[in-house]
């Protein structure tokens, strides 16, 4: 049984930064990629990063690109995202989620679209101004 159990969230002034961590247990996550979504109230989930597991790829949504960093630890088979420059708009609920992707080549803009089957439980971001 998959499991994503997400942390890190919390409050933090505007330009701060956080690191969330997505612990992943339930298989070997090789051919999966692995991703950040976002809700904030009243809106709908939004992609923030993907990364693929077996070959480090990552792709970002250009709301975030150059202040998110998506990783990955294989040896703790643990997904993060680095924040920083934090803006009172990125404050949301924050998901990791996953999703096989097999062998295949690295279609990074692909992984934005897919249906992910597995979610984490999501942890709180809050920026203030």
């Amino acid at each position: 049984q998959v499991q994503l159990v997400e942390s890190g969230g919390g409050l933090v002034q505007a330009g701060g930064s956080l690191r969330l961590s997505c612990a992943a247990s339930g298989r070997t996550f090789g051919s999966y990629v692995m991703g950040w979504f976002r809700q904030a109230p009243g809106k709908e989930r939004e992609f923030v990063a993907v990364i693929r597991w077996s070959s480090g790829t990552t792709y970002y949504a250009d709301s975030v690109k150059g202040r998110f960093t998506i990783s990955r630890d294989n040896a703790k088979n643990t997904v993060y995202l680095q924040m920083n420059s934090l803006k009172p708009e990125d404050t949301a609920v924050y998901y990791c989620a996953a999703d096989w992707v097999g062998r295949g080549p690295d279609l990074a803009p692909l992984w934005v679209g897919l249906k992910y089957d597995y979610w984490g439980q999501g942890t709180q971001v809050t920026v203030s101004s």
